[in-house]
């Protein structure tokens, strides 16, 4: 799922409804010339021929208009630069972990009923349900539609939006929500654990039984609908673990700590993985990678084929890996252990200096914006290797020296 990490609520001045004239280039720019009106005329001809109706067309319409505030929120959203273990510590602290665990008490039977459907444990749903919206209390006090349609006309991921408008009306159309009901994130995310609107419209279940999919207000509908989406959007493997913590031995293949490489546990304790507690690995044949957010000298975990869901539904490796360990702690796992010392990290500047000079090099990092992704972490691995140092894909003052001096 594409959301933000936290849910900030923001005024947008009135002026911020008013198409501007710049605003209005940059919209049509994509869309052949077209004005807003112009662009909504023809969203509004895709949505019936993909079988809204004209009452629910009409119930919409009031809320379909463009605002400038949301685009530039769009434009200038961040990923959190922070360490692994800072995100973590403040994102999976204690009282999450708690109140998930209260949550999986209070809502035993609908739990229950979801692990037994979707093969989804609780506290993997109560974990994304913490995360997304502190259980409810934070989902955003935006209109759904007017955030939809001004993504929609904007050029960035026009498409995208289009096709997120289209399913918001057919929510309408099924009865779920009316249009003022749709109040939720500035990207148009919806409910308690944030569904973007086609997640909604295909995944939502009615587990309370009164005939609508509220994800806004429904506890058992948040809780059925979002292991639907795990298990069958997500591929969910039932009956099969996630994450764990390791300890690391001193000295391994560093390069095998990828997600993109996977070893049975049998093969990781033979290169001195263990438990956090000294413990030996099963020795069995179920793969797992070495997921080292914060490379060698950080926290240590084996990933599994179940991470993948964590990695589909936010592909920033912090996110996914802190709602996976949250799991892990409702689930009952203990904390992880900290670094001995202190982790260095680069600055942002530093970091969008060292993925400049891995373009040079001929490497794919994506977008040159000071934020470690996959692609990142990847280029870093293999400038690591090429200069004999550990190749454990966390960039490093010695990497940034290396590059900058050409060797």
């Amino acid at each position: 799922m594409l959301r933000p990490f936290i849910r900030i609520a923001i005024l947008v001045a009135a002026s911020a409804l008013l198409i501007s004239p710049a605003s209005a280039q940059r919209g049509a720019s994509c869309h052949g010339g077209q004005s807003f009106d112009q662009f909504l005329a023809g969203l509004k001809q895709q949505a019936v021929a993909a079988g809204v109706s004209q009452r629910a067309m009409a119930q919409a319409t009031p809320y379909l208009v463009y605002d400038q505030g949301i685009v530039n929120r769009d434009r200038g959203q961040k990923v959190f630069g922070q360490l692994f273990t800072q995100f973590a510590g403040r994102m999976a602290a204690d009282y999450r972990m708690q109140n998930g665990q209260l949550k999986i008490k209070q809502h035993a039977a609908a739990f229950a009923r979801a692990d037994k459907e979707y093969g989804v444990p609780p506290a993997v749903i109560a974990a994304f349900w913490a995360l997304e919206s502190d259980f409810g209390v934070q989902m955003g006090n935006l209109q759904t539609l007017r955030s939809l349609v001004s993504l929609a006309y904007d050029c960035r991921r026009s498409k995208m939006f289009q096709d997120e408008t289209i399913a918001a009306l057919k929510i309408i159309d099924r009865g779920d929500l009316s249009p003022e009901e749709m109040i939720g994130s500035w990207a148009g995310e919806l409910g308690q654990t944030q569904f973007l609107p086609t997640h909604y419209f295909n995944y939502a279940v009615d587990y309370d039984g009164d005939g609508h999919r509220n994800l806004l207000r429904s506890p058992a509908d948040v809780i059925g609908s979002t292991a639907h989406y795990i298990s069958t959007g997500l591929k969910w493997r039932r009956g099969e673990p996630w994450l764990q913590e390791v300890r690391v031995a001193r000295d391994i293949p560093w390069d095998q700590a990828d997600l993109t490489v996977k070893l049975s546990r049998s093969k990781w304790a033979a290169l001195g993985i263990s438990y956090p507690d000294g413990k030996a690995l099963p020795n069995d044949d179920m793969p797992a990678s070495l997921l080292l957010p914060m490379g060698r000298h950080g926290p240590a975990f084996l990933a599994y084929a179940n991470f993948a869901a964590y990695t589909e539904w936010n592909n920033s490796l912090i996110y996914s890996t802190t709602a996976a360990y949250l799991a892990t702690r409702i689930a009952g796992a203990s904390k992880m252990r900290q670094p001995s010392a202190p982790v260095a990290q680069l600055s942002h500047g530093e970091l969008r200096e060292l993925q400049g000079l891995l373009v040079k090099r001929g490497f794919n990092v994506g977008k040159v914006d000071g934020i470690l992704g996959q692609q990142s972490r990847t280029a870093v691995k293999a400038m690591q290797v090429k200069f004999g140092m550990p190749a454990d894909s966390w960039p490093t003052a010695e990497l940034l020296a290396a590059l900058k001096a050409g060797r």
